[in-house]
């Protein structure tokens, strides 16, 4: 070993702990100011690509200042520049995540009054893995270039990429339409996170939004999962879509010598001492007659939906215990009439 490649590792590993140890002290400063958009963990968490990114630098400057020899200096340049674009997409992967989370910092998706939180937390959601796919990409492609081998076969092969990108385009087209709903769907907003919808028959809350597929957290913990382009191709229920208040009903059947009005001041005092109620909506209505009976119909309404899920079984629970207990009488029964009685 030479004086120069000595005299280059003391002083480069000596500037390169000090620039680090600098730079990791005013970042965790910076960090520790509400105010400001970093989060208080972002030192920790760069710390070790930015320790990368000035090895690759220092690697670099070792191969072009000629410290050192010529046997190994193809070879670590080379490490250096994938080291370099390594580091840097870890920092810009980092970058993308703190920004969404900067901007999220003040919605809050646990409130009653979500809708633009949901909003928020949808577009930012989606941006953030178009981002991330992207930057892979780039760094995947640019990390290849880099070896002369591949960028020899690039230039030979140039001639037939508008063929090659036909047969790809075909090849990848239900991949891309995929992807490009996902997209559609972070800037249309057909469903956000959190969203009450009705897919497949299936009652559930939107759980997670990806690129290609969508996660539906059914009312009973299991998992739907769809394809994002369902939701652009296909029409169902969304129930949250401009609030999250809503209306249920809750069907009764009855005789036909069941008085109504009785039953209509039963449910206003019912709705009156549950908090499940948000005072809108109280309709008590006969909307069917037929042979065996008449179909009787309360419409209430609640926050939202899994409220008024709670409201409905209250409702329909102390109705029919109200009708047996006042007016058993009233309860559906079928008529026979035998021949020769009177």
């Amino acid at each position: 070993m030479d004086n120069a490649l000595l005299y280059y590792l003391i002083f480069g590993l000596g500037g390169l702990i000090l620039v680090f140890t600098a730079a990791f002290f005013v970042l965790k400063k910076i960090g520790k100011n509400p105010t400001n958009i970093l989060p208080v963990n972002f030192a920790h968490r760069i710390k070790v690509p930015m320790f990368l990114f000035l090895l690759a630098l220092l690697v670099r400057i070792g191969t072009g200042g000629g410290f050192i020899g010529e046997r190994y200096r193809a070879v670590i340049g080379h490490a250096g520049i994938l080291l370099l674009i390594f580091s840097l997409t870890w920092f810009l992967l980092l970058f993308a995540r703190i920004v969404k989370k900067g901007f999220l910092r003040k919605y809050d998706i646990s409130s009653s009054d979500n809708l633009n939180a949901r909003r928020a937390y949808t577009q930012f959601n989606i941006l953030e893995r178009v981002a991330t796919f992207i930057i892979v990409v780039l760094a995947v492609g640019a990390a290849l270039m880099s070896f002369d081998s591949i960028r020899a076969v690039g230039v030979s092969f140039l001639a037939s990429a508008g063929i090659a990108g036909i047969i790809i385009g075909f090849s990848a087209q239900k991949a891309l339409g995929t992807l490009m709903a996902g997209i559609q769907i972070a800037i249309t907003q057909p469903i956000r996170i959190d969203d009450v919808v009705i897919v497949e028959g299936e009652w559930g809350r939107i759980e997670e939004i990806y690129l290609t597929y969508v996660v539906v957290r059914i009312w009973d913990q299991r998992r739907l999962v769809v394809p994002t382009t369902y939701f652009i191709d296909n029409p169902f229920q969304n129930w949250t879509r401009n609030s999250a208040d809503i209306m249920g009903t809750v069907f009764i059947y009855a005789d036909f010598m069941l008085p109504v009005e009785p039953l209509r001041q039963e449910l206003t005092r019912l709705l009156g001492t549950t908090p499940l109620w948000d005072g809108r909506v109280n309709v008590l209505q006969v909307t069917d007659a037929k042979a065996e009976g008449m179909e009787i119909r309360a419409l209430v309404s609640s926050k939202d939906s899994s409220t008024n899920w709670d409201l409905r079984v209250f409702i329909r629970e102390k109705l029919i215990y109200f009708i047996q207990q006042n007016y058993p009488e009233s309860l559906p029964k079928s008529r026979v009439e035998l021949p020769g009685k009177v």
